[in-house]
């Protein structure tokens, strides 16, 4: 499918890899720690782990210390999920969680303050309204794609 977003899910599409992420980001690394924190079953865990290494979300990093002999690593393009996966759990404190009841806050380690909701910013850094975003077919689309923004979405 000629669509970015489709294409994305189709590496990150299900709630077990987004769980191994969110791991990541919180120093999980060896293969029976993402088991007892998730509670997940080893073939599913095994399974996903390697779609992520197959995809270079995730580097398997070969180590010989405390009885492991690989860890996963978040790879850059893993690190750049940060923002996405910021995006979802503010959607979810605000909409299923409720305020007053997130289970965790991120601060700025630097300053100690709450890091700031994630905005989508014009050029000038002030957010925008999706009312005026506009979306039109980008130099990657194909012909059916551009079909489709010439009737109309």
């Amino acid at each position: 499918m000629n669509c970015s977003i489709a294409r994305a899910l189709e590496v990150l599409g299900d709630w077990w890899t987004f769980l191994i992420i969110r791991e990541c980001f919180v120093g999980t690394r060896r293969f029976s720690d993402f088991q007892t924190n998730l509670g997940i079953a080893k073939n599913i865990l095994s399974n996903r782990l390697q779609h992520l290494v197959d995809h270079g979300v995730l580097e398997r990093v070969e180590v010989q210390q405390r009885g492991s002999r690989h860890e996963y690593w978040l790879t850059d393009q893993g690190k750049d999920l940060y923002t996405t996966l910021t995006a979802l759990r503010e959607w979810s404190d605000k909409w299923i969680m409720g305020k007053g009841k997130e289970p965790i806050v991120v601060k700025d380690s630097r300053t100690g303050k709450p890091v700031p909701p994630v905005k989508v910013l014009d050029y000038e850094g002030k957010p925008v309204n999706p009312k005026y975003l506009s979306i039109e077919p980008g130099p990657g689309a194909d012909v059916e794609t551009r079909k489709r923004f010439k009737r109309g979405y």
